[in-house]
């Protein structure tokens, strides 16, 4: 059994920092700019071989009641009654503020145990902020480093108290064995432009108020995973920063979350593309789309907000004729009119999610693979190449997740346009639209020939 932490204090004390700490990885976006963190995220923390889970946040700030830093606040408040325990973090360096006095006492408030941590104390500057941390009445501070890893062992002391994993009693199966049990049936990427309702779309899929959302764009800047079940299903989600146009993005921070949105979508299984039905289809989708299919992930086009539409045939009618045009490499992708607001069709939505996963992950058979090749070349036979006639003799599935094939052939020359044929006849024979498909070229492997030559 492990227990949760929260990290809670105002914005830019490092709270950020130490969760990257904690987790092992960069998990969160860190920069010197306040209020860079705005929803909640979690990770997997290790401390000294204790391990917990671990839940960075906005921070806390006074605010004016519906805007976005209140929103903010919210969120963050919410992880103080989802932990088991909060840690308080502030500034050495700055000491303790009027801010971290009101918040302090809001802490105290909740009844929740706390623990404070006095962060950047490195070097002689840290001493008057970890004296006046006391005056805090959260109990002796505890001094530490997030950026330089120090102070880590009292941190361990002050969290152990609150680890119960010793204490469960063995059940039978192994670490390996638990693992497998929390990984998810689907990890699903939501990507597109800023404001098209991704954050909404997530809301209403988990029925709860779980990521920030308002009618400003850009309010999503780190990539949230959201763990969550779905008609039994466990789902693992992530809320990406919105995409604009390279020649837009010239602010740090948010090239920071595009780069980040990006590397959501490489670890992603399904990516879902969402855009606005008010707006059209352009360029930016198309970068996206191809960016999903360099990346072999499966992708569902989901058209939000469409319960604004007016005339919804000639709209299909319309987004068909330019996917055509402007998303010629996923070619067949579902698409699915959405309402992220009123939930129209989300559930549809995610069906298709699970279907492309399913055909993600699709394995045919050596004897079909090699039966199909034969009446595709017999369709439309292999060019010459300098003045040379291709011999494709055997196919192979190598793997999934995308679909891999090894085309063992006499020459390594076959033209990228022959290849198109193949997996788009590959495509429609073996029902995979919309699936990004891998061919590669072997040149003599045969492995049913003895001299592998000609």
């Amino acid at each position: 059994m492990t227990f949760t932490v929260a990290i809670i204090g105002r914005p830019n004390v490092g709270k950020s920092t130490l969760f990257n700490r904690l987790t092992g990885k960069r998990h969160a976006l860190v920069d010197d700019t306040p209020g860079v963190t705005r929803d909640r995220r979690e990770g997997a923390a290790n401390l000294a071989g204790m391990g917990f889970t671990i839940i960075d946040t906005a921070g806390l700030e006074k605010a004016a009641e519906g805007s976005l830093a209140a929103r903010m606040t919210a969120q963050s408040r919410q992880a103080i009654l989802d932990a088991d325990v909060t840690i308080m973090l502030v500034d050495g360096r700055a000491g303790v503020t009027q801010a971290d006095k009101h918040f302090a006492q809001e802490i105290r408030k909740t009844k929740r145990p706390v623990i404070l941590v006095v962060n950047k104390a490195e070097g002689g500057k840290a001493r008057t902020g970890i004296a006046e941390a006391h005056s805090l009445g959260l109990g002796e501070p505890v001094a530490i480093s997030a950026e330089h890893g120090e102070g880590l062992v009292d941190l361990y002391e002050a969290l152990a108290p609150f680890d119960k994993s010793e204490k469960d009693e063995f059940d039978g199966e192994n670490e390996g064995e638990k693992a497998d049990k929390q990984l998810p049936d689907l990890h699903l990427a939501i990507v597109g432009r800023p404001n098209v309702g991704k954050s909404t779309l997530i809301n209403t899929i988990l029925g709860a108020e779980r990521v920030l959302t308002g009618p400003e764009a850009g309010i999503t800047r780190d990539s949230i995973a959201i763990d969550c079940e779905w008609e039994g299903r466990k789902l693992k989600i992530v809320d990406t920063a919105g995409m604009r146009k390279r020649a837009n993005v010239v602010n740090k921070l948010e090239k920071l979350a595009v780069a980040d949105s990006l590397h959501s979508i490489q670890y992603a299984q399904v990516v879902v593309l969402v855009v606005d039905a008010n707006e059209p289809l352009e360029k930016q989708e198309n970068l996206i789309a191809q960016h999903v299919e360099q990346e072999g992930r499966a992708m569902v086009l989901a058209v939000n907000k469409w319960d604004t539409v007016k005339d919804k045939d000639a709209y299909l009618k319309a987004i068909e004729q330019r996917l055509v045009q402007v998303m010629p490499q996923m070619k067949g992708i579902p698409v699915v009119p959405i309402s992220g607001q009123t939930g129209q069709n989300v559930t549809k939505l995610l069906k298709e999610c699970f279907r492309m996963y399913q055909m993600w992950n699709r394995e045919i058979t050596t004897g079909q693979l090699n039966k199909w090749l034969t009446a595709a070349m017999e369709e439309h036979s292999p060019p010459m190449v300098k003045g040379r006639r291709i011999k494709v003799r055997y196919m192979t599935q190598k793997s999934a997740r995308p679909p891999t094939f090894f085309l063992f052939s006499n020459t390594s020359d076959i033209p990228d346009s022959y290849i198109r044929y193949l997996v788009n006849h590959m495509r429609a024979e073996f029902r995979m639209p919309g699936i990004p498909i891998r061919m590669r070229i072997r040149k003599n492997k045969n492995p049913y020939s003895d001299t592998g030559g000609d």
